[in-house]
């Protein structure tokens, strides 16, 4: 069996650990730390809902969201089982537009071995993903950070991040993806940590909620 040799968050501890030696690289990361109650923790379960979960968060607000995965979760729609066979008019009037109908139906039908996932390599976990339909960079990235907890990872393409990296940073402009990978590969092996200040500090700077 591989086992997982990198590194994870497993609680508000590892978050500490990662933004002491953040700030010490970047004095920046202590203007958030000071600006904020708290690191967000923000890690679920993994597994077909968590990833479904994602699916129905792009793109759209996070109450929106929420009120959509209320909807499936109660109509039962959490297994691969319950979405594979669903008619995809059954899924659209939970809230789901037609291209994430199609979405969760083939990830419901890509058979999946999320238990293998967990000891994958990160590159393996978002690699696998990303061959589903439907599953984009940033969705298989949310996946591995929040899900699986790796504590590297960075959604260099996330909105949010970007805007608050360019408010923290005082750049002109918002960092693309390149420039956000770029900006972020001396935060290693804390990427993760990083990002979770950053979305704090966005929230912070924006009076709002940012991504979910």
């Amino acid at each position: 069996m591989v086992v997982q040799t990198e590194r994870l968050i497993h609680g508000p501890a590892c978050l500490a650990e990662g933004a002491d030696w953040l700030c010490v690289l970047e004095p920046r990361f202590q203007v958030v730390r000071d600006r904020i109650d708290e690191i967000p923790l923000r890690l679920r379960d993994d597994g077909f809902a968590a990833l479904l979960f994602a699916i129905v968060g792009q793109q759209v607000s996070t109450a929106s969201a929420a009120a959509i995965w209320a909807r499936v979760e109660g109509a039962g729609m959490t297994t691969p089982a319950a979405v594979a066979d669903a008619h995809p008019e059954d899924l659209a009037a939970l809230g789901l537009s037609r291209p994430k109908v199609r979405y969760a139906q083939a990830l419901a039908g890509a058979g999946l071995d999320y238990t293998a996932l967990r000891c994958a390599p990160s590159d393996q976990v978002i690699a696998t993903l990303t061959a589903v339909p439907g599953i984009g960079l940033w969705t298989a990235e949310i996946y591995a950070l929040f899900a699986l907890a790796r504590a590297d990872i960075f959604p260099a393409g996330d909105l949010a991040l970007q805007e608050a990296t360019r408010l923290l940073f005082d750049l002109p402009d918002r960092p693309n993806d390149p420039a956000m990978r770029a900006l972020a590969a001396p935060w290693s092996p804390w990427r993760g940590v990083a990002a979770r200040l950053l979305w704090a500090y966005y929230r912070v700077e924006k009076q709002r909620e940012g991504i979910r």
